[in-house]
């Protein structure tokens, strides 16, 4: 895809907060620290749109980026962080969770899972709301550079077994340093955006 203007339209918490633009929305889940925002300044190739940080659980808000005027990516606050209060996680996972129940315009949901790692409980139970809420249960491994090509056939295998994923789901080993994957990411979101 040809990213002509990509821009952070802002951070909320409530849905009265979400901008209003009837344009289609693609979600990003996973937990904290492994990669969306890496993830979102490679799609877009830019540097710093999304603010990347070392501390996991920095984001708390649901973050907005307007792409070409067409369509939102949809940056949620990564789960999983144990340092949060049980509260602050609480509140969280009620923003998560409204946000993902009720806006319309939202088209398709991505999880991103940590490539060297087997995907925690959240993560399943993350994957399993996205499949019965119907959408297509694409998966994105990060950070596949810091495996061999095999390792990485060996983890994604096991990604997909620990999560009981179709054997037609898509998942996709991506690296933001190498810019492996982007491609592929792409044409599954295009096809979700073209509905």
């Amino acid at each position: 895809m040809i990213i002509k203007e990509a821009s952070f339209i802002g951070s909320f918490v409530k849905p009265e907060q979400f901008p209003e633009d009837v344009v289609p929305e693609i979600a990003l889940a996973g937990r904290s620290n492994v990669g969306k925002s890496s993830l979102i300044n490679t799609l877009l190739g830019r540097k710093k749109l999304a603010k990347t940080s070392g501390t996991p659980g920095k984001t708390r808000t649901i973050n907005f980026y307007r792409i070409n005027q067409h369509f939102f990516l949809v940056d949620l606050p990564g789960y999983g962080y144990a340092k949060v209060s049980k509260k602050e996680r609480h509140s969280w996972g009620k923003m998560i969770e409204n946000y993902l129940a009720e806006r319309e315009n939202l088209r398709e949901v991505v999880l991103l899972v940590d490539i060297r790692h087997d995907p925690s409980e959240d993560d399943r139970i993350m994957y399993e709301w996205i499949r019965n809420q119907g959408y297509g249960h694409l998966v994105v491994a990060t950070k596949a550079d810091k495996l061999s090509r095999s390792r990485q056939m060996q983890q994604l295998r096991r990604i997909k077994t620990k999560l009981a994923m179709p054997e037609n789901a898509a998942i996709i080993p991506f690296s933001s340093l190498k810019k492996t994957g982007m491609e592929e990411v792409w044409d599954l979101l295009k096809t979700h955006l073209e509905e």
